[in-house]
């Protein structure tokens, strides 16, 4: 039922910039294609190459982009991989002659918009203009953006506005503004119907890994341990891509910059950009260490939104790209899509006639950008392995990556979700393997997201919906990270498919009434990137291997999302797992507490009943320990690293170093220790008193910065013994915290 154009032609050099748009109307005269062939799939507009993009998405989004219906009797046309075709099959020839150029002329956009003011655009918004009186010619759901205008000499420059901003559009979508505006209608109507997504499905607990950082027991899929899952990971490191998925401002938790430069921990106060940054580095060093090479790089992609764009390259600029060398950082920008403010998809206006309102698309833009960009076929031709996906405010995630990559080796995992332990009605996606009731084939394993698994549970079995398994305690459906990592061929091949990775959309609009036409905001046409396994299958078949990784929750998911009010007020309806700032340091700290308890220190390791309230926020009372990349980034490296000694409760301690080796620490305040590269450092034995840090409730109503404010708190730094050694050689700390060269 799609009705799209194909990839026959791939390439138009549209040279003196010549607008693609109208080369793509050259070519849609040429063909004499209908009147209602109006949309065309743009990529990579600008002074590059155009290509045509490919359509036909899967039956429950596909949509007519020319056009819509067969409107006024024209036959509905498109350019598929066999040739030209109607919704019939081929079209025949006899026919093809009543499809007249003339149809594609500008009469109707000349009878609602007078030729003086479409003198006034240029090439490139007068055609976007055109396009969309085209698609609208039967309905009229945009009138309200092109009708009526005021007569030249009046409002031009909104009118200006307005067509580039049309023509922003229709190149940013692929498939352009009507393909937009028609899938949107389309899922609209669905919504308004009722239409479940998942009446063809039963949601079945899927099989999958479960490794524990503490048990040394194997999983009984993969015969692992986490440290063979580790040491598997250790084998890829050097031939894998990081994508780093950061669209979005901080406004829901309260901060109105971007989140990636809010402050982790206020024992080092670095940002969750940092954060990253150093873990990768560190990667980087080890595959370089344990394979000798020096020109080992692994790239970083960061896909902003134009609301974190600037911001986002002025804090690597600020920083010097955090370590990272010139080019080793590339970033793609997201578009906004156009705002909806009805059933129809009435296109939404925003601060005045003249200016539509757009929103985020979602992060699911970020396959088609890697795709458009070239980023997947540069990472292919370099042999590259795998690409591992990073949500922007979760820096406890870091530390599954590795065991993760080792769990897809070993497994072949074309796609491999981290996952934690569901909370029963968590506001949280679910894995689950969605079973379908008469085809096998189109069975697959899938985030389902937790406002659609609660009614699809009460519409199959026992009918109980989202409920906890009594044996756990927790759902039975794995919790989804929203963290991955996939195989570079598979994905390759996936995006180089007609979808050119552009995942499948939804909407969730908020209806003002049971007529469920008119919005109490606009909503517009969303995606997200944990579902590309619906291409995956759509390329790969029944080879696609889709599976997941589930970790313990305190070692791989504490996310920061929500502002420290919200936080609160979850807290005193009983949720244990607030996700704000606050609740995010401290569970990093706990991480570290477990650690190196694990690794034979004596430390109190806090459990929820040691937790202590600040800000209305329970966090722990101590010891915070932060373990720095630079440091470790596996378990085994820990425990050839960590002996014996221990921690207070009230203490801070943070350690950084490749060769740094700490033995019966006694610590009973606050500790930094950091070397830098070849620099071997032994402690043994050392013994620290002080004051150390101390976290400081603000007091109501104090005028604070916003970092500030999100937390609650701020940390008193009264007192710490600090030793930083930067000059290559071998050193040993003893007793008296006194530093010692031996050459």
């Amino acid at each position: 039922r799609g009705v799209f154009f194909s990839a026959h032609i791939k390439r138009l050099d549209c040279r003196n910039k010549m607008r693609f748009a109208h080369a793509a109307a050259a070519l849609t005269l040429f063909c004499g294609l209908g009147a209602t062939a109006s949309a065309f799939a743009i990529t990579n507009v600008g002074h590059k190459d155009y290509s045509v993009g490919t359509g036909d998405r899967n039956v429950a989004q596909r949509n007519s982009v020319i056009g819509g219906n067969n409107h006024n009797g024209h036959a509905v046309a498109f350019l598929s991989r066999k040739g030209l075709a109607t919704r019939g099959g081929e079209l025949e020839e006899s026919k093809m002659s009543s499809l007249s150029a003339a149809s594609l002329s500008t009469n109707e956009s000349t009878s609602v918009v007078s030729e003086e003011n479409l003198s006034l655009l240029s090439e490139r918004g007068r055609a976007a203009l055109e396009n969309l009186i085209q698609h609208d010619a039967a309905e009229g759901a945009q009138r309200h953006v092109y009708a009526d205008w005021p007569e030249a000499g009046v409002d031009d420059e909104g009118k200006l506005r307005i067509t580039e901003q049309l023509a922003d559009l229709d190149a940013s979508y692929p498939g352009g503004l009507p393909n937009y505006l028609s899938k949107a209608k389309m899922l609209l109507r669905e919504s308004a119907d009722g239409v479940n997504p998942f009446s063809d499905f039963t949601a079945v607990v899927p099989e999958g890994e479960h490794i524990s950082y503490d048990s040394p027991v194997p999983d009984s899929h993969t015969g692992m341990t986490f440290a063979q899952a580790e040491e598997a990971g250790l084998t890829g490191i050097a031939d894998v891509a990081f994508v780093l998925v950061a669209g979005g401002l901080g406004e829901r938790l309260g901060y109105s910059g971007i989140k990636l430069s809010l402050e982790t921990n206020l024992c080092t106060n670095k940002c969750y950009l940092e954060v990253y940054a150093k873990y990768i580095l560190a990667m980087q060093r080890m595959a370089s260490l344990k394979t000798g090479r020096n020109d080992i790089r692994i790239p970083l992609v960061i896909m902003t939104s134009g609301d974190t764009d600037p911001l986002t390259r002025k804090l690597l600029e600020d920083n010097d790209n955090f370590g990272f060398e010139d080019g080793q950082i590339q970033i793609v920008c997201q578009d906004k899509v156009a705002a909806l403010k009805d059933g129809n998809a009435g296109l939404s206006l925003g601060k005045d006639r003249w200016d539509i309102e757009t929103k985020p698309h979602g992060h699911g833009d970020v396959h088609h950008l890697l795709y458009r960009e070239g980023h997947v076929d540069k990472w292919e031709k370099e042999g590259r392995n795998h690409v591992i996906f990073l949500q922007d405010t979760n820096a406890l995630v870091i530390n599954s990556v590795l065991p993760t990559l080792g769990v897809s080796i070993a497994k072949g995992f074309h796609m491999n979700s981290i996952c934690i332990p569901r909370l029963a009605g968590e506001a949280a996606g679910a894995i689950a393997r969605l079973e379908h009731k008469t085809d096998p084939e189109k069975s697959l394993v899938i985030n389902v997201e937790y406002n659609q698994l609660d009614p699809l549970l009460r519409s199959q079995g026992d009918c109980r919906g989202d409920v906890p398994d009594s044996a756990t305690g927790y759902s039975p459906f794995p919790g989804n990270a929203n963290n991955l990592v996939i195989e570079m061929g598979a994905y390759a091949k996936t995006l180089r498919g007609e979808d050119q990775g552009v995942v499948v959309e939804f909407v969730n609009p908020k209806y003002k009434d049971d007529t469920r036409t008119d919005f109490k905001k606009p909503t517009r046409l969303e995606c997200m990137m944990q579902d590309i396994p619906k291409l995956f299958q759509k390329e790969l078949g029944s080879e696609a291997n889709i599976g997941f990784t589930m970790f313990d929750r305190w070692f791989t998911f504490s996310p920061a999302k929500n502002s420290l009010e919200s936080g609160v007020e979850a807290v005193e309806g009983g949720n244990t797992a607030p996700g704000t700032m606050s609740s995010a340091e401290s569970d990093k700290y706990i991480q570290n507490q477990r650690k190196l308890k694990y690794a034979g220190m004596d430390l109190k390791i806090s459990g929820e009943k040691d937790l202590v309230k600040i800000a209305g926020i329970p966090v722990t009372p101590g010891p915070r320990i932060i373990i720095c990349p630079g440091f470790a980034i596996t378990k085994q490296e820990i425990l050839d690293k960590v002996e014996g000694g221990s921690i207070t409760e009230r203490s801070s301690l943070v350690l950084e170093g490749e060769g740094l080796k700490v033995k019966n620490l006694k610590l009973d305040g606050a500790l930094v220790i950091r070397a830098g590269h070849d620099c071997e450092v032994k402690v043994d034995g050392l013994v620290v008193e002080n004051k150390g840090w101390v976290l400081e409730e603000i007091p109501e109503g104090a005028d604070v910065p916003e970092t500030v404010s999100i937390r609650g708190y701020t940390m008193a730094k009264h007192e710490a013994m600090e030793i930083h050694i930067t000059e290559p050689g071998k050193y040993t700390i003893g007793p008296d915290g006194v530093v010692n060269k031996l050459e």
